[in-house]
């Protein structure tokens, strides 16, 4: 089993196809086939039904679709760890949910860039799950999620608290139910905040689960949301937007996991005085 046959493994899925999958490749279609052919033997599995119309997982395939994302990045954070650049002498590869990157994670990362440039930095954005995933595999160092990462290999701290607060495209004061409202999924602890302060039977007629395509939705279109003042409180300061008068804030926590002991490598995931 080599990287390529596991590379080309993954074209395949994500293109469903083995022509397309060679042209994104560069190779020939019958070096596809040797390639999956290889894989197959090596694992003494079927990975994919493939047919004239395309190819499909199977269902050793899909067990072991996680696993081949997994070995391809520890791959390609191997390579990136080998070829640091001169005066950098380590990588420090950081996991980051989307919706914490503006204004908060990127804040951090800024800070901690600026007192160590020995160090290379790489950003994933992920989800806790991926987060997880990819800090058990040692393919990343340490990630930035509303939830501590849990268990024996990982350790973890409070960061900050990210405080949401409801702006509107016009000033305005809190009324029962506002048709322009724009919802925003902050996850299960803020759904139960935002239920008991709004008990209205009323939808919003859009959604999102990410707060920066929400923002851009609210300048565009107008309506009001829930949103991070970290994200807003520039464009409070400006006067495009305003705090809603009389609106309850909402706090979540944010936390930084990182895998046990890289603490020992990278000295500011246990300062407590790092936090943006």
């Amino acid at each position: 089993m080599n990287i390529s046959a596991i590379q080309t493994f993954l074209c395949v899925v994500r293109t469903r196809n083995l022509n397309r999958a060679a042209e994104e490749l560069n190779v020939t279609q019958s070096a596809v086939t040797a390639r999956l052919d290889t894989l197959e033997q090596a694992l003494g599995a079927k990975l994919l039904i493939r047919s004239r119309k395309g190819a499909a997982l199977t269902k050793e395939g899909f067990a072991f679709l996680e696993q081949a994302e997994v070995i391809t990045r520890s791959w390609e954070n191997a390579r990136a760890r080998i070829s640091l650049p001169s005066g950098v002498t380590r990588l420090f590869s950081f996991v980051c949910d989307p919706c914490l990157w503006t204004g908060l994670g990127e804040a951090w990362t800024a800070q901690i860039r600026s007192g160590h440039p020995e160090t290379a930095f790489e950003i994933w954005s992920g989800t806790a799950g991926d987060a997880r995933s990819w800090l058990q595999s040692g393919m990343s160092d340490a990630a930035l999620l509303t939830e501590p990462l849990t268990g024996a290999g990982f350790e973890s701290r409070e960061l900050a608290a990210d405080d949401l607060i409801q702006v509107a495209i016009q000033p305005r004061k809190a009324v029962k139910w506002d048709p322009g409202y724009i919802y925003v999924d902050y996850g299960p602890a803020i759904r139960a905040q935002h239920a008991e302060t709004w008990p209205t039977g009323e939808t919003a007629a859009v959604a999102f689960s990410n707060p920066d395509w929400a923002l851009r939705h609210l300048l565009a279109h107008g309506g009001s949301a829930y949103l991070p003042r970290r994200m807003v409180a520039g464009l409070v300061a400006e006067g495009r937007l305003f705090e809603v008068e009389g609106s309850a804030a909402f706090s979540q926590r944010v936390f930084l996991s990182w895998r046990k002991g890289r603490h020992e490598i990278f000295s500011w995931l246990a300062d407590q005085g790092s936090a943006a």
